[in-house]
């Protein structure tokens, strides 16, 4: 592995001492999945549950911290089987959704959601005719229960599509109190006042951890990077890690590691495996 710093070096080397009170946190899409067309054909990494499950032998927990509803990343990554064999292992598992609106375990395995923020069915509702109108007739809109995304994904310009569907998006989102969230080739719509870093904040406390991980690979991500460099400031371990690409660049300076999309990704918790074991 080629750390960014020697500073990454010592905090890669903090981590492994620190594993068994670490949570390691992951994105799903572009992270754990690789990214598609069709966000719904997003399956897990055929070789994440091998990967995911032997990690849990050795830190406290793993949780799948995603904008994705939880119920659709459990069923993309058979969410539910690696937290049945985490759980057996009697470490825990988590999936938050929704950038943290959504919940579950493998240990009580229930779906904990709030009610969709107001004003976002109005919005769904006028999607249609105001991407007609700005001639993006074709973007693929994905309800998700408690926020809208609009891919660009399958455009012609993909770019130059998101380029101009973000201010449009900012407009109508601002008329009803919503916040925007860009991603890659995609900008989602929700409430405001949740985010990824909120999230871990939130599972450091619960589960108690002297340690965290975070691997991501776009914007949505930003937060809990900062919310990670915010922790370790204040003397937690944090380790990050950008699962790299050609679409997203935001947070290379941010990290302490670069990989190479899920493949990468899966590399590292392998070897991160193997350093801890070694260590104990």
């Amino acid at each position: 592995m080629e750390f960014r710093s020697d500073q990454a070096r010592r905090r890669y080397a903090d981590l492994v001492a620190s594993a068994a009170r670490a949570v390691v946190c992951l994105d799903f899409d572009g992270t754990l999945a690789p990214i598609v067309d069709d966000p719904k054909q997003a399956h897990i990494h055929p070789g994440a549950a091998k990967v995911l499950v032997r990690l849990a032998e050795h830190v406290a927990a793993i949780a799948v911290v995603t904008g994705r509803p939880v119920r659709q990343a459990v069923a993309l990554g058979d969410l539910d089987e690696i937290g049945a064999s985490v759980a057996t292992a009697g470490r825990d598992f988590f999936v938050l959704g929704q950038y943290g609106n959504e919940r579950w375990s493998a240990r009580d395995r229930r779906v904990l959601s709030p009610r969709p923020p107001r004003g976002l069915a109005s919005l769904i509702s006028e999607l249609p005719e105001l991407l007609r109108r700005e001639g993006l007739a074709d973007a693929h809109i994905e309800t998700k229960g408690l926020a809208v995304a609009v891919h660009t994904r399958r455009l012609d310009d993909p770019d130059e599509a998101q380029k101009r569907l973000t201010p449009v998006l900012e407009r109508a989102a601002a008329r009803y109190g919503l916040v925007t969230e860009p991603g890659r080739m995609v900008v989602e719509v929700r409430a405001s006042g949740m985010d990824k870093g909120n999230a871990v904040r939130t599972l450091q406390r619960e589960v108690h951890a002297d340690a965290l991980v975070f691997i991501g690979d776009d914007l949505g991500d930003v937060e809990a990077f900062e919310a990670i460099g915010q922790m370790r400031r204040g003397g937690m371990v944090g380790f990050l890690v950008c699962s790299g690409s050609d679409e997203q660049r935001a947070l290379v300076d941010r990290s302490d590691l670069v990989v190479d999309g899920p493949d990468g990704v899966l590399h590292f918790l392998d070897h991160l495996t193997d350093d801890i074991a070694a260590a104990s």
